[in-house]
């Protein structure tokens, strides 16, 4: 794990923290919890209108009825967001009949440059239910915003029309009806993921 990575993950784990604590504030600031606590309801979620790597055009209501596995990175990201792709991916193969009814989405946080067919080429390298969203810079500035993702441009010093994104890297289950069921802070760690979200599924049947 590079240095790069390397922060990412911190500044996952940091961005997990809060939000655990924001769901359970009672457990405290510090307290690293990544399972949300069902004594208070999650302000994480809620309505979008983004375009599919299709180019269709689909709401958060398009998804009801089912679970959706959210993920938001952006498709020029040299480490963190394959790598996460891939433990996603890995993650639903080792969940078997539980993840038949996940839906996997990933959102970009870079519509600039992630258009419908470029996520359409970069998910085939990951799992076949991957879905790609996209969309204005409002609309996706909106999901952000609604799901407290942490994204900022960094230029290139040296070439500045190019830019990387610093960005906070945490995957969301989120329940039927659009709300959050659970998340996990650092979406490099296969196994948390995978016993993560057995323990939400089977909690929940």
């Amino acid at each position: 794990m590079n240095l790069k990575l390397t922060a990412v993950a911190l500044l996952s784990l940091c961005a997990g923290a809060l939000l655990a604590y924001e769901l359970n504030p009672s457990a405290g600031p510090a307290s690293g919890s990544l399972e949300a606590n069902s004594t208070g309801k999650a302000r994480v979620g809620g309505p979008f209108s983004l375009t599919d790597h299709t180019g269709k055009r689909v709401t958060d209501q398009d998804f009801r009825g089912r679970y959706m596995l959210v993920y938001f990175g952006y498709t020029f990201c040299p480490d963190v967001c394959p790598a996460s792709l891939q433990v996603i991916s890995s993650a639903l193969d080792q969940l078997g009949p539980l993840a038949d009814n996940i839906t996997p989405v990933f959102i970009t946080m870079d519509p600039e440059r992630d258009t419908p067919e470029k996520l359409s080429l970069y998910l085939k390298s990951f799992h076949p239910r991957l879905i790609g969203l996209t969309g204005t810079q409002a609309e996706i500035a909106s999901a952000l915003k609604a799901y407290r993702v942490y994204a900022k441009k960094v230029p290139d010093e040296q070439d500045p029309k190019n830019y990387t994104m610093d960005h906070s890297s945490v995957v969301y289950l989120m329940g039927h009806g659009g709300d959050l069921v659970t998340f996990v802070a650092d979406s490099t760690k296969l196994d948390a993921l995978v016993g993560q979200l057995r323990k939400a599924l089977t909690d929940k049947r």
